[in-house]
């Protein structure tokens, strides 16, 4: 018999008086269906004053570093493999997501240290010099004071695609001291429920300040109450599903979206004698099977730069040996029909390319895993996923940031093996190209606590901020009790 499993989180409603809709998970670590919260307009608009309420009586009045301190007791327990939280998220991810339970296992695990105490404290400083700001009106340096004011209601609408997305934007909102709405992704709806019933338990007035809810994609009346009360909406998903979301939102509602993007990686001679070039292989091939490309930051184009002792091809064959491997120790999930269909035209272009053009080649898996690989630099494109990646041959990494500029609103993450001298040098030019992050090959697919995001403000971007001018202090000095009349 197939367990049965809830989500979501509704601090102030009764499971009873709400209706629920299953979706059933296989995969090849089991099967289970889920029961999704399906909140009807009174219900939206209940949990909606209720997280709100909560916030007034105890998020509000909170200092950040009281709220730090909670998020870090709720993080903890979650990197506590004996856990019972962290022992169901380790059961219940493999079998929604269909990922290889191990893999999943160690990715959460460094995903999840990036939101300690110590990291959330740089978090908040990367965004406010002085993190005060969010606690109470502060001087201001051209005088006066300045406080930030997180919004009422911030919600959020999440993706599937990388199981523990949720977490940042939920922090974030906690942060600055936001009511939280978020809906569940269709196909990953465990990692905020958990992370939302953990915060609960840690602290029960603050986890009632979060709602964690669903409702079908596309279903504008089922948002519509929602979007109406909420001051700020925070979107991940394709271009298409933000343009929606954007378009069922008040004029006045500010909107934050973030859409697909695409990565790539550089790979200098520096990294490439024959010690080097297969250890970047190596942490490249980890950036390529981590959220199974699926992430905004995951690399799907590899530029290798000519003249030094391992060659582009060499370096490509070096990367398949690396994939192979992991597809040994941790295989891939099983495709979706689409997703085969894709592979399987990606695969072709590839295999057409290598018998049109001398020096390319096709390295891999029928069914999976593949390195195209071409001995001219190739233009910046998606692959199919499924562990594919093209990699070009450039006879200078100079050439790459050209290459890229021209889908510089796709841009976002370059993973960069080279020396320092040559990593500020390229940054300049990646950057003017619509590059917002560069890293290292290996944690392309962990961002630093505190990045920018899409090159934007993870917190300052969700606050206002509120002055009281030096003038209007001055002139309240005129009726102190302590004032006295001029010339008296």
């Amino acid at each position: 018999m197939t367990r049965t499993w809830r989500a979501g989180h509704l601090p102030g409603l009764a499971p009873d008086g709400v209706a629920w809709r299953t979706l059933r998970f296989a995969s090849r670590a089991g099967a289970i269906d889920v029961e999704l919260p399906v909140l009807a307009d009174a219900a939206m608009q209940a949990l909606a004053t209720a997280v709100q309420a909560a916030a007034r009586e105890t998020l509000h009045r909170m200092t950040v570093d009281a709220i730090v301190r909670v998020l870090d007791r709720v993080v903890a327990r979650f990197l506590d493999a004996a856990d019972p939280l962290r022992r169901e998220l380790d059961e219940l991810l493999p079998i929604v997501t269909g990922h290889d339970a191990e893999r999943l296992r160690l990715q959460t695990t460094a995903y999840l240290k990036a939101f300690r105490a110590p990291q959330l404290h740089r978090f908040v400083a990367e965004d406010f010099a002085n993190p005060k700001l969010l606690d109470g009106f502060q001087p201001a340096v051209k005088g006066g004071a300045v406080r930030a004011f997180g919004p009422r209601l911030l919600v959020h609408s999440w993706a599937g695609n990388v199981a523990g997305l949720p977490l940042w934007s939920l922090v974030s909102g906690l942060l600055v001291k936001a009511a939280s709405i978020g809906k569940l992704p269709s196909a990953e709806p465990v990692f905020a429920s958990l992370f939302a019933r953990g915060l609960a338990d840690v602290d029960p007035a603050l986890g009632a300040c979060v709602g964690v809810v669903w409702w079908q994609g596309g279903d504008a009346a089922a948002a519509a109450s929602l979007y109406a009360q909420a001051d700020c909406v925070l979107a991940y998903g394709g271009n298409a599903a933000l343009a929606e979301i954007r378009a069922q939102l008040p004029v006045t509602t500010r909107f934050l979206g973030y859409g697909h993007k695409v990565g790539a990686a550089l790979v200098g001679r520096a990294a490439l004698d024959a010690v080097k070039g297969v250890e970047t292989a190596r942490r490249l091939a980890l950036d390529l099977v981590r959220h199974e490309q699926q992430g905004c930051y995951s690399p799907h184009a590899v530029y290798v730069e000519r003249g030094a002792r391992v060659d582009p091809r060499g370096f490509a064959q070096y990367l398949a040996a690396e994939l192979a491997n992991l597809e040994r120790r941790h295989p891939a999930p099983e495709l979706a029909l689409g997703e085969s269909a894709a592979l399987a035209a990606w695969r072709q272009a590839a295999e057409w390319r290598a018998m049109a053009h001398e020096g390319a080649e096709l390295i891999g898996d029928a069914a999976g895993w593949s390195v195209a690989f071409a001995d001219a630099a190739m233009a910046l494109a998606p692959t199919a996923g499924a562990r594919c990646v093209q990699v070009s041959a450039v006879d200078a990494l100079d050439e790459v940031p050209a290459l890229l500029a021209p889908h510089a609103a796709y841009l976002q993450t370059v993973g960069v093996a080279t020396t320092p001298e040559e990593l500020y040098r390229l940054a300049e030019p990646l950057g003017a190209a619509g590059v917002t992050r560069v890293a290292p090959i290996g944690g392309m697919t962990q961002p630093e606590a505190g990045w920018h995001h899409d090159g934007r403000f993870n917190l300052a971007d969700l606050v206002r901020m509120v002055e009281i001018e030096g003038a209007a202090e001055r002139a309240a000095d005129r009726f102190a009790p302590y004032a006295e009349e001029e010339g008296a």
